[in-house]
């Protein structure tokens, strides 16, 4: 298994000329014939957050401020359950939740939304610093870094994925990644209240933040030199994945200290990038210094 370079200075890693896959190593955004129909039909309103998973974290989350909470009579056993298991601090800050008929859901949050008779109305989280999230990183912290990922189906599915393996937070670019929306929320699944998102406005620079913080940043692009698997991800970790069809951004894949592929075959050379994404998380979370589950 490879080893970690030293981590010191970063290697600046050239870049290079594509070839048959593309520049994010094989990783399209999946925004690229995606039916738009979902992100068309249901709500955007960034107040609103819809299905079990999503809401339950929510109503779990000190961080969060509830405004209102409304469910079917079918969910209203579940939701009660949830907010009776929450400490009595918790409890006395969410509102008394309302009973609706699930057409009323339906015409607030717009056809298509799979809301399973679940609704809540809250302020956004509060942004996280990037500072706050390397503070909090232990020895064997993990981190994701998405390179312009505008997709918000797959921003939600890597936070899920971010979740699942325990990655201590998400780092993306403000411009050019989707604003957390219930779309968001319910591809995350619940997993926007508990893996802190940060956003910042210049993604190498955060890399080399993280550096200083002993991150290893590992860059999945076509041109990596190593297949993921061949790599020891032991210690404070960095996972950075690129867009569809352009991939990282030069100025990304300079500042990874290293760059790695996913070995695919012909003639599905190209991976959606949230499951690259998880397949990355996986391999992380499984370093020999680490334990899953």
């Amino acid at each position: 298994m490879a080893k970690r370079k030293h981590p010191g200075r970063p290697t600046r890693v050239g870049a290079s000329s594509t070839s048959g896959r593309d520049r994010a190593g094989g990783y399209a955004n999946g925004g690229q014939g995606r039916s738009p129909r979902d992100a068309g039909r249901v709500s955007v309103d960034p107040s609103l957050l819809f299905g079990r998973h999503a809401v339950l974290a929510a109503l779990a989350n000190p961080r969060r401020r509830v405004r209102e909470i409304l469910c079917s009579e079918e969910a209203a056993e579940t939701v009660a359950a949830a907010i009776a298991g929450q400490s009595e601090e918790r409890r006395a800050a969410l509102p008394a939740p309302r009973v609706v008929d699930p057409a009323d859901i339906n015409a607030l949050l717009g056809e298509g939304a799979v809301h399973q008779g679940v609704v809540v109305r809250g302020d956004p989280l509060p942004d996280t610093a990037l500072e706050e999230v390397l503070d909090a990183a232990g020895p064997q912290a993990i981190l994701m870094v998405l390179d312009q990922v505008t997709d918000p189906h797959n921003l939600g599915a890597v936070l899920r994925s971010a979740a699942a393996f325990g990655a201590d937070g998400l780092i993306v670019q403000d411009r050019h990644t989707p604003q957390v929306t219930a779309v968001v929320a319910k591809a995350a699944s619940g997993a926007l209240d508990v893996t802190p998102l940060v956003r910042v406005t210049n993604l190498a620079r955060a890399l080399r933040t993280a550096q200083e913080s002993g991150f290893w940043c590992v860059g999945l692009a076509e041109e990596g030199s190593d297949p993921l698997h061949s790599l020891d991800l032991s210690g404070r970790t960095a996972l950075v994945m690129g867009a569809e069809g352009d991939g990282l951004r030069r100025l990304t894949r300079e500042t990874c200290d290293q760059l790695v592929h996913l070995p695919t075959h012909a003639p599905i050379r190209s991976l959606n990038v949230s499951a690259a994404a998880a397949i990355a998380l996986h391999h992380a979370a499984i370093a020999p210094s680490r334990k899953v589950g």
